[in-house]
């Protein structure tokens, strides 16, 4: 196996990964800032303001895309299944 190939796994591993976090964390930033914008308006400090609608986002999200984040998964592993006599060489 050369060190290309190597470059090639790691990079398609980091990207499946950035792929699959992307939208969950992008909403729960979202929604994050969205509350802070409003404890700001309102000055309300409650801590668990901030914590139960960031779960419920994510939560969501995963029921949403657990799909499609399951068969990018699937699809990343019979890739790499089919590569294995190749890094045997």
């Amino acid at each position: 196996m050369s060190l290309g190939m190597v470059i090639a796994l790691m990079r398609s591993g980091i990207f499946q990964i950035l792929t699959l976090a992307a939208p969950i964390l992008l909403a729960a930033l979202t929604v994050g800032l969205v509350v802070a914008i409003f404890q700001a308006t309102t000055s309300i400090q409650e801590q668990t303001l901030t914590f139960v609608p960031k779960i419920m986002t994510i939560l969501a999200m995963l029921a949403l895309l657990s799909g499609w984040m399951f068969s990018s998964l699937v699809d990343y592993t019979v890739t790499l299944f089919k590569m294995i006599p190749q890094m045997v060489r």
